[in-house]
Parts: C-alpha cells; structure tokens; sequence
C-alpha cells in the first residue's frame, strides 16, 4: 500500500488510517461531526495527496485534451481551471478532472488516486494520435487543500500575493510559507471555500507546519477523509465509483454542463444526443421523511414496491442533521418534490426527492 509524505505525522496525530485508493489514508482524527462542523465554521486540512498529477504539454497538448475531455479546453486561459471528465467509447466516464491552463501550451491535469494508472494508461493510448508530452508527476508532488470560510484570512499570512483576488476555479504559482513555485488554486470540493496547495513532496511537511500555525489562531484542525465525504455529498458533487462509472451516463449524472459535444471529444454524437434528449434515468438527491440513514447500494423502490434504483451515496448530514442521499431513478421518479422510498435493513422508509445542493452556504 502506498503511502502519503505525511503518513508518520498522520499517526502521531492519532489519526485512524484506511486503505483508499491504493494509499494508508486518515479517515478521522477526533469525530467526523466535529471534523464536518470545523470546515463549515471555521477552516480545516485535508492531506489528499494521493491524488494524481499529470503533465500535458506542447503544440498539441490542447488538440488532445479537446479530444480526451467533456468540457471545452479552448476556453482555458492561464490561470485558470476547469472540471472535466473523461467520456469512454462506450458512454461512460473513465473518471472525472480537473484541467489546469498552466501557460500556453502546458496543462497540469488532477485525477482520481484510484484511477491514476488507468487515467495514465488511457490518455496515453489517445495519445498517439497527437504526440503531446506527457508527464506522470503523482508521485512527486503532494496536495494540501485547507477549506473553510477562514481559510483565505489565515492563509493569507503565508504570501504576498491576494488570495482573495483569485475566482472560483482559478490558480496561481506564488511563493507561500516560505517556499517557491507553489501552485494555489480555488478548487475545492467542500462548498465551503478555501485553497488547494499543491507542492513538491520534500516541501510538504515544512508546508503542513505553517498552514498550521497560520490557523491555530481560527481553529484549524486536521480533517479526514469521511468528512470530505459527508462535505462533497451535502453539496451533491459526484464521487468516481459511487455516482459516476465506466457505465454511468455522464448526462443522467447531471454532468451536462460540462459536456460540450461540439468540441467533438469522444463519443461526442452520443453523449450529445443524451443531452439534447435526456435519458431514461437520472441521479437525485433525496431527503429521508421517515428515520434512519441511507447508505451505498440501498435499494430505491416506488410506492408499488419496485425496486427502481440504488442509493449511490447516504449520510446523517451534520450541517442540516437530515438524512440525505443520492441515487438514480426513473426520469419520471425524478422531479422535485417526488416521493421514493429506500429499503434500509428491513424497513421501506419514505424519502423526498430535492433540489441539489443539499446545503448552501449562509454567508
């Protein structure tokens, strides 16, 4: 099992360590509520370097990414990011991205850890097509991303350069706690703010201590990966492997909008047809009426008792302390307001179909 710069400091912290995505990772280190709560109220951060980093560049490096994913790269312009996916030839998504525009002709792309070596071996074989260089850096490079409505006060103390001039989904290199060409992007993935830091791995631990003590004075706490999961699914973002798949519609996912078939990527003709048409299914996001809490793979069942979908994702979400989920069912299942049911243990518990996100920022 791989393991991340900071896995010796994760266990001193007392953090309880999971296998996820091929890495040792820090699930939690005191409460998922508690660690939940921090992000929402004050600012917490993750260590989620496991995640994976590739390099695209040359004259054409944009030919091949307009091929390769959903969204229009031509749009990018230095400075800025974008969330993507990978669509397959079979209209399912080899994983989801985000696209960095590091300067004309240079592209930093960020994937999933789990899919590191199928992403790899994918944009590779497209490759060949376009002979652009790429370059595998996951392992090199590590990834702090401190979220939190006072992440920006308190990171700001570590740079020069104005954190709060940066747009949503934007980036800069800058130098920051000391360090040179340090990569800070407004990225996140919790609804809460913040930044993403992206370093060098022998820069890390000399990062994770500053970030630290820029914050001690607003309360930051280390969080763990269940957190990250309970923040991402009260705002309704999809998570590779839960909603989205190598077999999942990309458009019954909700990911229409960043699928632009005119940039004739992959499979273009039938993603957009999928998108100009709709789909038989659609992924929704329920509230629990009667008690109890939806978990992965639930069955999702109308009032006639068909089983017409499965929970994809389910929690007790501590910002709203409601039951929440998602899940796929019939388009005619889907529309704000609609009752489904969830089959939890042995009991069928009545749920409302609501309009996404589940939770919205009072700021």
């Amino acid at each position: 099992m791989k393991k991340t710069e900071l896995n010796e400091l994760h266990h001193a912290l007392g953090a309880k360590m999971v296998a996820f995505g091929g890495f040792e990772m820090p699930v939690s280190y005191s409460s998922i509520k508690e660690e939940h709560h921090c992000v929402r109220e004050k600012l917490g951060v993750f260590d989620v370097s496991h995640m994976g980093e590739f390099f695209v560049e040359g004259p054409a490096a944009l030919d091949l990414l307009q091929y390769a994913c959903s969204n229009d790269i031509a749009k990018l312009v230095p400075g800025k990011a974008q969330y993507n996916y990978f669509p397959n030839r079979e209209g399912g998504i080899v994983d989801d991205l985000i696209v960095y525009q590091l300067a004309e002709g240079k592209y930093l792309l960020v994937v999933n850890a789990s899919n590191i070596d199928k992403d790899w071996e994918w944009i590779n074989s497209l490759n060949t097509s376009f002979n652009a260089q790429l370059t595998n850096a996951s392992e090199d490079y590590s990834l702090l991303t401190v979220q939190g409505p006072k992440a920006l006060e308190a990171m700001q103390t570590l740079t020069d350069f104005n954190l709060a001039s940066l747009p949503f989904y934007a980036h800069t290199t800058t130098s920051f706690a000391g360090l040179e060409n340090i990569l800070v992007a407004t990225t996140g993935y919790t609804g809460s703010g913040g930044v993403e830091i992206y370093c060098r791995n022998n820069d890390v631990a000399q990062l994770w201590k500053a970030i630290f003590k820029a914050g001690e004075a607003f309360g930051v706490q280390p969080i763990g990966l269940a957190a990250r999961d309970t923040l991402r699914l009260e705002m309704g973002y999809c998570l590779y492997g839960n909603e989205i798949n190598d077999n999942s519609s990309p458009i019954a996912a909700g990911l229409g909008w960043v699928t632009r078939p005119k940039t004739g990527f992959i499979n273009a003709e039938r993603i957009g047809e999928q998108k100009e048409n709709g789909t038989t299914n659609k992924l929704v996001g329920f509230e629990l009426i009667d008690r109890g809490i939806p978990r992965t793979g639930h069955d999702i069942v109308i009032e006639n008792g068909d089983i017409v979908g499965k929970v994809t994702s389910g929690t007790q979400s501590p910002s709203l302390n409601k039951a929440i989920g998602l899940g796929y069912v019939p388009v005619e299942n889907a529309s704000e307001g609609s009752t489904i049911h969830i089959k939890v243990r042995n009991k069928v518990l009545a749920a409302k179909v609501i309009k996404l996100p589940f939770y919205t920022s009072q700021k």
